[in-house]
């Protein structure tokens, strides 16, 4: 047994029960059930969910998607060791953290392996809910060229990089391209305001305008909790994205829902906080990864252009990683998970079958 076979790369080819095409994501494949199979287990698991809603199996992979692209290794890896089972086991756990606070639900109905969901069909809200605590990334490459204003945000003068910003900052973005919305340009992950949102909700899937303010309570609760919980393990929750949507509960009642993951090191920055206190930034997410990948080559433009998408897909396709790298980024994965919840990330030896064998045996739902 090599490294590579505890690796689940592809995750669109299960032969799981189903009468529609497979969505495949840049990490996650995803399974719409039969309405047959989606009344029956709503009944026999007692699901807290309409009887005739639509369920879906969530399949993580151990892809690693950088700068839009998926990267792979040398000696034939196609992902990193242990990531799916570490970004699923960190979600879990902060779902929970959320429930045991009286948070919002999310779409999560069922955990029956460490790299498979069960979810609800949600009516997603198009908007990547993104907040930060710190003044980095893309928003200190603004502040650096002058700009005083991000996402209708006055910022103050004397602001430095890497810095705590004075409260925590709400900055949304596009999910996915918007047409017809004024004053929203028509791409994917497009800078946007509040006045935007509030101004044009139902654009942006908002089932009322009062819930532009309900997303914002949410954010500001979820990061909150996690904030806490991470600084009781020595990490700085810089910033994350969440992403919110709709679903209707068993007794007919909408309501607004964390949807996909929350608090992962793909989602988020997360610092360790000794090191932070000694002027250095040690990367416990895929940041350390991108910045890897951005020294690694030569032209780190073509990384960060999107008009060179055709030439960085190449170079994602073409080279190899070394293995060391990809090493890497599976310890910082598995070990900021093992911080968090406390357990240990277990590979496993053949991940496909033993989704196979459980999703048949306990669900039914293997042909």
């Amino acid at each position: 047994m090599t490294v590579a076979t505890q690796v689940l790369d592809v995750n669109d080819d299960l032969p799981i029960r189903t009468d529609k095409p497979v969505h495949s994501g840049k990490v996650r494949s995803v399974y719409w059930l039969t309405e047959e199979d989606s009344r029956r287990l709503i009944k026999e698991k007692g699901y807290d969910v309409a009887e005739d809603a639509p369920l879906a199996i969530m399949v993580i992979s151990d892809r690693i998607s950088a700068f839009d692209c998926i990267w792979h290794g040398e000696n034939g890896l196609k992902g990193v060791p242990g990531k799916g089972a570490a970004l699923n086991a960190i979600s879990n756990h902060w779902f929970k953290l959320f429930k045991d606070n009286g948070l919002a639900d999310s779409h999560i109905l069922d955990i029956p392996h460490p790299l498979v969901w069960f979810v609800q069909k949600a009516k997603p809200v198009m908007v990547e809910a993104i907040c930060r605590k710190y003044i980095t990334g893309s928003m200190w490459r603004a502040y650096e060229k002058g700009e005083r204003e991000f996402c209708g945000i006055d910022l103050p003068e004397g602001l430095v990089k890497d810095g705590l910003l004075d409260e925590l900052l709400i900055t949304p973005s596009t999910k996915g391209i918007l047409r017809g919305i004024p004053n929203v340009p028509e791409a994917d992950d497009v800078n946007i305001t509040r006045k935007d949102l509030v101004n044009n909700f139902s654009a942006f899937n908002f089932s009322a305008v009062e819930d532009v303010d309900k997303y914002e309570v949410l954010l500001k609760q979820g990061f909150s909790v996690i904030d806490n919980a991470l600084s009781e393990v020595n990490q700085i929750f810089v910033d994350t994205k969440f992403e919110f949507g709709y679903v209707t509960d068993a007794a007919g009642n909408e309501k607004l829902i964390y949807m996909d993951e929350v608090g992962t090191p793909d989602s988020s920055r997360i610092w360790d906080e000794s090191s932070y206190k000694q002027g250095k930034i040690v990367e416990n997410s895929k940041e350390g990864f991108r910045q890897f990948l951005l020294n690694h080559f030569p032209d780190a433009d073509i990384l960060l252009n999107k008009e060179r998408m055709d030439e960085r897909e190449a170079l994602a396709r073409e080279n190899e990683l070394p293995l060391s790298a990809m090493m890497d980024l599976s310890r910082t994965y598995t070990g900021i998970a093992e911080k968090i919840t406390g357990k240990p990330i277990v590979l496993s030896d053949d991940p496909k079958k033993e989704i196979i064998k459980v999703l048949g045996e306990q669900y039914g739902l293997i042909d």
